[in-house]
């Protein structure tokens, strides 16, 4: 892949186009993800492999994505700079199923885009940002178990606090904070509610 250095000056979603536009091989590895992105990589990577979760039509995204989300999620928790061990690395996909799911998402990105701005700069310090990869340990393990719908709000989430983080914009993170909460609310219940279904099942089978 031909890394293409990020413009701060462009939005998000364009800088994200520009970086799987960039090279000319059929797949794209997480490696050269990681390379491509100069600034802001663990914001910009943690987008990057939430938003094909946002997708139900693509099969096994959650098991690919999960596992790198995890460890971006960890470094951050801890306060590290950014980096993935080489079978996480070696990982890829095919280029035209990133550009299928980015340009299928880029007009919600554009819309979230126009908002966001810095504010509430108390929730960006470093101690906030490590306890916000905390929360993301939790919601990328929700993302890397087959767990039947429970990748969505995990996903979204996570794209909350890392715009958040991103441009500093502490509504977005307070955002994350409630939809993290959401998420392991609507599995709890989503779960509890098929075990009370089956133990039902199976005293009248008794």
């Amino acid at each position: 892949m031909t890394g293409v250095t990020p413009n701060r000056s462009l939005p998000f979603s364009q800088n994200l186009l520009a970086q799987l536009h960039g090279g000319d091989t059929a797949r794209v590895s997480l490696q050269d993800l990681l390379d491509g992105v100069k600034t802001h990589a663990r914001a910009t990577l943690m987008i990057l492999f939430s938003l094909p979760n946002l997708v139900p039509s693509v099969p096994g995204m959650s098991a690919i994505t999960g596992l790198p989300l995890l460890y971006l999620a960890l470094q951050m928790m801890m306060g590290n700079p950014v980096w993935l061990p080489k079978f996480i690395a070696g990982r890829s996909f095919l280029r035209s199923d990133l550009l299928r799911i980015i340009t299928r998402l880029l007009p919600y990105l554009q819309r979230v885009e126009r908002v966001l701005q810095p504010r509430h700069l108390i929730l960006s310090r470093p101690k906030v940002v490590q306890l916000i990869g905390l929360v993301c340990v939790v919601l990328s393990t929700l993302i890397a178990l087959p767990i039947p719908l429970g990748n969505f709000l995990p996903a979204v989430a996570i794209i909350l606090f890392s715009l958040g983080t991103l441009e500093s914009d502490g509504l977005f993170i307070m955002a994350g904070f409630a939809t993290s909460v959401a998420s392991v609310l609507f599995i709890t219940i989503f779960y509890w509610g098929v075990i009370v279904a089956v133990l039902r099942m199976m005293g009248h089978a008794a």
